[in-house]
């Protein structure tokens, strides 16, 4: 099994993803990865270059690029070069920190849609309170999307769930303003009878309030509202991380308190970190593409390979196409 990293892109590139894909190999004998940008950079970070390649190139699409044009002229960028050893079979799958909508256009010019899905989702995996974690999908590829593409997000839920993560018979549920029926916009009114008479485990409308308490193993929505939320958890979770860090440093007693319970609050962070789900799957392409966080440190970027390899090897892409397939076929 080969994954294609783009090893410039993020905030911690290339020395995280050197040190994710050095870890890798060790954890994962059967790997090779190719890293994918500028070769010099790259080498001074490499203590152990066993089962890894570097395609060396100088181009980088920056976050601050235009994504279409991006992928359209720097064809020789460290993410299009990394799409593109998917797209001519050297690679199984491949991985980015680098420009989101950048990655999606790459996906979808070089590696393209699954037949029957409409519109590509990008899915998270968050935490939740029991460690388990949740799937969101969409949470930005597409702004906008109709009841028939987010029953699609729902297949790609379920079986990711059932084939990655090992959840039997996952709960799927519809993010909604109210747990009735009868709640929301037309978008979610005219979603949820379909969802109604899908094969997988549908659950009902669940609430934002209730995400992190585990309400569902997927939460499906239409990219805005997705990123919405996506964006407000993290921000919740790093406001309150630093207002507990200045109380705990306000006082000489409260260091003191603080330095005693040290170990616990980084056991709280640890499950609150994005870094130990890996990274978010642009599902609906033809091939595991994986966008790791902008800020993915050597640990976040392990997991996130640790997460392709499952994909790849679990054929997650095959089992979505005929689900997605059994679905087009019951209308």
């Amino acid at each position: 099994m080969n994954i294609s990293i783009d090893a410039m892109g993020g905030d911690n590139a290339p020395k995280a993803h050197v040190e994710a894909a050095e870890k890798a190999i060790q954890a994962f004998p059967e790997l090779k990865i190719t890293l994918v940008g500028n070769e010099e950079e790259i080498k001074k970070h490499i203590k152990n270059d066993k089962q890894i390649t570097i395609l060396h190139t100088t181009e980088k699409i920056e976050d601050t690029d235009k994504p279409t044009t991006a992928v359209r002229r720097k064809k020789d960028s460290s993410m299009v070069l990394a799409v593109r050893e998917v797209k001519e079979g050297r690679a199984d799958a491949c991985i980015s920190a680098g420009n989101t909508g950048a990655l999606m256009t790459a996906g979808l010019l070089h590696i393209g849609r699954i037949n029957g899905i409409d519109r590509p989702a990008l899915s998270p995996m968050l935490p939740t309170l029991d460690g388990k974690g949740f799937l969101l999908l969409d949470v930005g590829a597409n702004m906008d999307a109709k009841p028939e593409h987010l029953l699609q997000y729902g297949i790609i839920g379920n079986t990711y769930m059932e084939m990655v993560k090992s959840v039997k018979k996952p709960r799927i549920g519809l993010l909604n303003v109210g747990t009735e029926s009868g709640k929301g916009n037309d978008l979610t009114k005219n979603a949820f009878p379909l969802f109604e008479s899908s094969d997988f485990h549908f659950i009902g409308n669940v609430e934002a309030r209730d995400l992190l308490s585990g309400a569902a193993d997927v939460v499906v929505c239409d990219g805005f509202s997705g990123n919405l939320v996506l964006k407000t958890i993290e921000g919740t979770a790093g406001t309150l991380f630093s207002l507990l860090k200045k109380e705990l440093t306000s006082s000489f007693v409260n260091k003191l308190a603080a330095g005693v319970l040290k170990s616990s609050f980084k056991g709280i962070k640890d499950q609150m970190s994005y870094s130990q789900y890996g990274g978010a799957g642009l599902f609906g392409l033809k091939a595991p593409v994986i966008k790791a966080h902008g800020s993915s440190d050597s640990e976040a970027v392990f997991h996130a390979i640790r997460q392709t390899r499952d994909m790849v090897e679990q054929q997650v892409v095959t089992i979505i196409k005929n689900e997605v397939a059994k679905a087009t076929e019951q209308k």
